[in-house]
């Protein structure tokens, strides 16, 4: 049997590929991280985490460790929740921002719903404005957007710099207008880049104007034109080109939850947890 402990501090060292990063996620020492991952090692009789000079990785075993890892504390929560007797029921209407479904968001949702089968989770995907619209409006009991930095409202996720981000190839010839790559309006990273480019007096043009994420990759993985993305978000196929083409800052955005006072606070306050206790980095395929 392996040791629920161990395999949680075995999973927070796959997620940030660091043991002095696991240890400052779990309040632990970095020896007692060492101390967990080399008793899992010997329980399991498989190397399951290479180090060396150039860093932290999972090995083969390690990698098939984590899926089995995750299972493993998935069914421990599911029964602790069964036999505590306080399996929460409801419905929750959730609304998220559209490009935060590149993140591991997904990922954490499903885990949610594993955990409690008994919420009716109800998901908006669709821009910032929009969804904070309909929060206002109690059409929505919580909302995860991006925000503009600083307000102070709502749960902060974290921050991050908006940059600009285009295909490697991608050319710009002196004092051409900036091509844009934008969601339609009403939307904060489009308003915050066209205001970005207008007091540096940069002239630009929308090459794509989408409703959806999927539409901002294609049209910048097809090269025609740039787009503003949080910069832990950039797919690995796009790169930053804000010294390429002397692009002026956009300004930062904060990853925010936003509930709904009238809705159910027990239910509000399960899914905020879940979000707030997992990473939220790019998934591995965006």
């Amino acid at each position: 049997m392996y040791d629920p402990v161990q395999l949680k501090t075995f999973l927070t060292v796959a997620e940030t590929l660091s043991f002095t990063g696991a240890a400052g996620r779990l309040n632990l020492s970095q020896p007692t991280v060492s101390q967990h991952i080399r008793k899992l090692e010997e329980a399991a009789g498989r190397l399951l985490i290479s180090r060396d000079t150039r860093g932290v990785s999972l090995t083969d075993n390690g990698d098939a460790m984590a899926g089995f890892a995750r299972t493993i504390l998935a069914a421990q929560e599911q029964a602790m929740v069964y036999f505590s007797g306080s399996a929460m029921r409801g419905r929750l209407r959730f609304g998220v921002a559209d490009d935060l479904a590149i993140t591991q968001l997904p990922r954490i949702l499903r885990h949610f719903r594993q955990l409690y089968p008994q919420i009716n989770l109800e998901l908006t995907v669709t821009q910032s404005p929009l969804l904070l619209r309909r929060l206002r409006a109690g059409q929505l009991d919580l909302i995860f957007i991006k925000y503009m930095s600083g307000t102070g409202e709502g749960t902060l996720v974290q921050s991050d710099q908006l940059v600009w981000a285009g295909h490697g190839k991608t050319t710009l010839e002196d004092g051409a207008p900036v091509p844009l790559i934008v969601y339609q309006s009403p939307s904060l990273t489009r308003q915050m880049a066209i205001d970005a480019l207008e007091k540096a007096g940069r002239t630009w043009r929308i090459t794509c104007n989408t409703r959806e994420i999927n539409g901002v990759l294609a049209a910048a993985r097809a090269g025609i034109g740039l787009a503003v993305f949080p910069q832990s978000l950039i797919p690995e196929d796009l790169v930053q080109v804000n010294n390429r083409f002397a692009l002026p800052p956009v300004g930062a955005v904060d990853f925010t939850l936003l509930s709904n006072p009238l809705a159910n606070q027990e239910l509000v306050a399960a899914l905020t947890s879940a979000i707030m206790g997992r990473a939220l980095r790019k998934a591995p395929d965006a």
